[in-house]
């Protein structure tokens, strides 16, 4: 007997036509985080790399490591993340 494949949820099928180039593995993300993020926080309207937006969007375990080190950057420098979080989200 064969069982009958669930439908996907809206939220897994956004995460499977998310454009995913340009590419940046999780690796690379990791390495640029903590930076990114401090540029973020000192200046929120730092340029945004295309390639980190795309895999935070995509990633969910990246992006929570980016915005944990925005607020986390953010609180040590008495600054309002809100402001680098919103250009993080794009």
């Amino acid at each position: 007997m064969t069982s009958t494949p669930r439908p996907l949820t809206p939220d897994e099928v956004r995460a499977l036509t998310l454009p995913t180039e340009p590419w940046l593995s999780c690796e690379d993300c990791f390495a640029l985080a903590d930076r990114y993020a401090e540029a973020l926080v000192e200046d929120p309207g730092t340029g945004q790399l295309p390639e980190m937006l795309v895999h935070l969007h995509a990633c969910s375990a990246c992006n929570e490591e980016a915005e944990s080190l925005v607020r986390l950057i953010a609180s040590d420098v008495g600054v309002d993340p809100a402001p680098a979080l919103a250009r993080l989200r794009g």
